[in-house]
């Protein structure tokens, strides 16, 4: 693997921008920023986000005055993603480098910290002098992309022109969005005017799991976090959640993780 295959650079510059033709960027911005251009749109005010960037967008990036350490800037060339190791996650091929979309993470705190420990350890990997360096480059870049793969939940190849995979990233942002309203299939069938059972086969078909267990995986993602980094009652968390009766939430919070919400707290705090 060439020298200049993988590049890493703070965000500190004023105007960032595209690195060279052919190159996949990640965008990780962790203090606001004036925006993000990409194709001549403007995103403004973005913080605590991770953005996707294929080899043939056009893009700039806009930091405030005030902004010592904005994020970090990854660049990585073709043959970066066609490793081995890389190449099993279809990356170049799905939602995250697709030039019909471009996807927005935004990350909890818990991610948030392994993401930017992921990123430091790449900055200082390239600067090394390390035996073995390539294979840990790849390593650290396989299990970044493993974290960023389960927030996509997309993880087959799919295409901008793909009905059913355009259905199922329609969900999971509605999911995202109304997640405390409902968490009943049903619901948000009826926003993306199909039936139940049309988004049942669309979510099988594209991420091999049911369309319920994805507004699961949210309400566990959210509640472990809530418990974990927030001082909120468990009462409350499970208010926010959309959950009318606080049993209920201890209920289902231990049939789907084998442990209480209070126990999860007390392993945290111990």
């Amino acid at each position: 693997m060439k020298n200049d295959t993988i590049t890493i650079s703070k965000i500190v510059k004023n105007v960032s921008q595209k690195y060279n033709e052919g190159y996949y960027t990640v965008c990780w911005v962790k203090d606001e920023i004036k925006g993000l251009e990409i194709d001549g749109v403007l995103y403004p005010n973005m913080s605590n986000s991770i953005f996707f960037l294929d080899k043939k967008v056009n893009w700039k990036l806009y930091i405030k005055d005030d902004n010592s350490n904005s994020g970090y800037i990854l660049n990585m060339a073709d043959e970066v993603l066609s490793h081995p190791l890389l190449s099993k996650l279809h990356i170049s091929q799905i939602r995250m480098f697709n030039t019909g979309t471009v996807p927005l993470l935004k990350l909890s705190p818990g991610i948030e910290k392994r993401t930017q420990a992921i990123l430091e350890m790449i900055d200082e990997l390239l600067g090394s002098h390390l035996n073995n360096k390539e294979d840990a480059l790849i390593s650290l870049l396989n299990t970044f992309f493993v974290y960023c793969d389960g927030q996509c939940n997309i993880k087959t190849i799919v295409d901008k022109n793909h009905t059913k995979a355009n259905i199922v990233y329609a969900f999971k942002q509605m999911v995202d969005q109304h997640l405390a309203k409902s968490h009943e299939v049903s619901f948000y069938a009826s926003l993306l005017n199909i039936s139940t059972r049309y988004l049942n086969e669309c979510v099988q078909e594209v991420l091999n799991v049911s369309s319920k267990n994805i507004i699961i995986e949210q309400l566990l993602i959210r509640s472990r976090h809530a418990l974990k980094f927030t001082n909120k009652t468990i009462k409350e968390i499970g208010y926010e959640l959309g959950f009318s009766n606080p049993d209920y939430f201890s209920y289902f919070f231990k049939t789907q993780t084998g442990v209480s919400p209070s126990e999860l707290r007390k392993s945290v705090t111990s």
